[in-house]
């Protein structure tokens, strides 16, 4: 890890894949908030030391945890935002509230940086030109002036095609220092260079042939919703990408094929597929059943692009 840290306050901190990212960049939390009993307790699991809170957001009152106040970092990785153009009814709006109460925070908490990661498309789509000009102009009361990417998760050794936009804000002279992380020069490993010695874990006699046809990165793991169903691989578009990859997306199965499944048996991910596709490691742990922890990595960041973002904002800070 760095020899310097920084210190960070993380909001809608899922199942923790951005905090250790960042952990990993420099950044140690002061606080994390998300308002998922699943969610917190992954994170209790992981890193006993990290004061985890269950919260609304939007309810939050930094006065009652003074330890947020001037942190280095404020973060978030935040609910699928709608544009507030598309957004039909009050109740369709939640994930628009805590865009808005994220950049409140920031003029409560009075970061050095901020960093919220939401859909590519608020950085690049016309019908989220008014959110980011609403976005801009509230920081910029605040001094800081924002710089809007996107990054693909497969540019960072991420075995998985899956774009995220990101926010960055940082004052003066910070804000001249920051500069976006780079691809790197390697290409992402494939679907079956992760998950092959898994597959065939328990003798499944097509695991080598499986492996050798999974040959790109997977497409994005889609996390769902939760006033829906099961834990199973996205919409029909999705399920189609994934069986051009051999891999069945109607479900997330208990266990890997065995000795007695067929050569051309097209197996189903499991949540530990799923974790190894977002880049978490072997020791992170989820707490819950399977539907939840799906969803929780789903949902998450992967940690090596909050890492590659976080070491630039890092690296900035120390200008």
């Amino acid at each position: 890890m760095p020899s310097t840290r920084f210190t960070s306050f993380e909001i809608c901190a899922g199942a923790g894949g951005q905090a250790l990212g960042l952990e990993r960049a420099g950044f140690d939390p002061v606080l994390l908030i998300d308002n998922k009993d699943h969610c917190c307790k992954t994170l209790r699991l992981n890193r006993g030391q990290w004061d985890v809170l269950q919260a609304d957001v939007v309810e939050f009152d930094p006065d009652e945890y003074r330890q947020v106040y001037d942190v280095d970092l404020l973060t978030g990785g935040l609910p699928r935002v709608k544009s507030a153009a598309t957004v039909q009814r009050p109740e369709s709006d939640v994930e628009w509230k805590l865009l808005q109460a994220a950049v409140w925070m920031a003029h409560s908490v009075q970061p050095r940086a901020v960093l919220l990661e939401n859909v590519p498309e608020l950085v690049t789509s016309e019908k989220y030109a008014s959110d980011r000009a609403w976005i801009e102009e509230c920081l910029g009361d605040q001094g800081y002036q924002c710089a809007w990417h996107v990054l693909n998760a497969a540019d960072f050794g991420v075995p998985q095609f899956r774009k995220q936009g990101f926010l960055v804000a940082l004052r003066e002279p910070h804000f001249s220092a920051f500069r976006w992380p780079t691809p790197s020069d390697e290409p992402a490993p494939t679907v079956g260079e992760v998950l092959g010695a898994s597959m065939a874990s328990r003798g499944w006699p097509g695991a080598a042939a499986w492996a050798a046809a999974a040959n790109v990165p997977g497409p994005a793991l889609v996390g769902g919703s939760d006033k829906r169903g099961g834990a199973d691989l996205g919409p029909t578009g999705q399920k189609k990408a994934w069986a051009r990859l051999g891999v069945e997306g109607k479900s997330i199965a208990d266990d890997v094929p065995g000795p007695d499944d067929p050569v051309d048996f097209r197996p189903m991910l499991n949540v530990r597929h799923a974790a190894m596709l977002q880049s978490f490691p072997d020791e992170w742990r989820f707490y819950g059943r399977k539907t939840s922890v799906y969803r929780q990595i789903g949902h998450a960041s992967p940690p090596p692009v909050a890492e590659a973002v976080g070491r630039r904002i890092a690296l900035a800070l120390g200008a």
